[in-house]
């Protein structure tokens, strides 16, 4: 076991399979040289050279399409997006031809398209949002969002040796406030599988990435009450958990998702519709959502706090859903 922040342990498992694997390679803005925006990459181009720790100019769909034919010619890339933001220049790309290769004709395209997403750090509107609900809709794609140190490690090492292309999200948030012990070695985190964070039997919580911070605190405040939260970390929004998700709805009777993309069209609605539908007869009331409101993430740090879930949002929706 080794001590590690949650950017270190993604670094880490980055380390490790290209280590281990000559497929490996990291392609990106300033990966290299720069060694990442966030420092994520930093010394993997004295340790690897230049034919796998790659330089790119600032072209997102090049990025991604570079690496679909390096998949598909039996590589496995590691594509940066310096702000999980601009995964949106390439979405023609990961939709249209890396999502859709194994349907059409059985070939895998093994990508990880990784970059920090989330608030929290006054980013401003283009370079802290959350895109994983314009994905979740994409048949082919994996997304995973690691809420600790010890999942960021195992999910990137998971994402790398899938056969399919994986969108990992890394919370910017996290980069550096979270550490904890992170298995050495190959350690997997199985992609799909949720985890209970915090074991209760009155209201469930179903999250993931840095929203199971606040979750966590809200709970720790509800116990104070008598109410006993069960925190779930999603780990994998693409393929959801069902299991775990429709287990814990049936334990509790009440259940809450929280998330940080914005409310409508978010992944909430499609959590509770899945609840909905199939544990209706075991709820005690309706499924509530906690997310920010439909607006561009605000620069402002006052603004930015409005919109943000938080720990009194969270405890003020406990205490609805317990009194229901």
């Amino acid at each position: 076991m080794a001590v590690l922040t949650y950017l270190e342990a993604i670094r880490a498992a980055m380390l490790e399979e290209m280590e281990k694997d000559p497929r490996v390679f990291v392609i990106g803005e300033d990966v290299g040289t720069y060694g990442g925006a966030f420092r994520v990459t930093a010394g993997f181009l004295e340790r690897f050279g230049d034919t796998r720790v790659i330089d790119t100019p600032i072209s997102e769909s090049a990025i991604v399409g570079a690496s679909i034919g390096a998949a598909l010619m039996g590589m496995r890339p590691i594509a940066e997006m310096q702000f999980i933001d601009f995964i949106s220049c390439a979405f023609d790309m990961l939709v249209n031809y890396a999502a859709k290769s194994r349907y059409r004709w059985g070939g895998g395209v093994p990508i990880v398209v990784r970059g920090p997403c989330g608030g929290g750090v006054h980013g401003g509107p283009f370079h802290s949002q959350n895109p994983e609900s314009y994905f979740m809709n994409v048949p082919g794609l994996k997304i995973v969002a690691p809420a600790t140190p010890s999942d960021a490690k195992g999910l990137m090492t998971a994402a790398i040796r899938d056969p399919d292309p994986v969108i990992y999200l890394e919370h910017k948030f996290l980069y550096r406030r979270l550490k904890e012990d992170v298995p050495d070695g190959d350690h997997v985190v199985p992609i799909g599988q949720a985890r209970v964070a915090r074991p209760g039997r009155h209201v469930t919580i179903l999250t993931y990435a840095a929203m199971l911070q606040v979750a966590l605190e809200a709970a720790e405040a509800a116990a104070k009450d008598g109410i006993e939260v069960e925190v779930v970390d999603l780990r994998t929004l693409l393929p959801l958990d069902e299991a775990a998700i429709l287990r814990s709805a049936a334990k509790t009777g009440k259940v809450m998702v929280l998330h940080e993309a914005t409310r409508t069209g978010g992944p909430g609605g499609e959590i509770a519709a899945l609840v909905a539908e199939r544990a209706f007869e075991h709820l005690d009331a309706p499924v509530m959502r906690v997310a920010p409101p439909d607006t561009p993430v605000p620069y402002s740090p006052p603004l930015e706090e409005y919109f943000l879930p938080n720990a009194d949002k969270v405890g003020q929706a406990i205490r609805a859903l317990a009194d229901y």
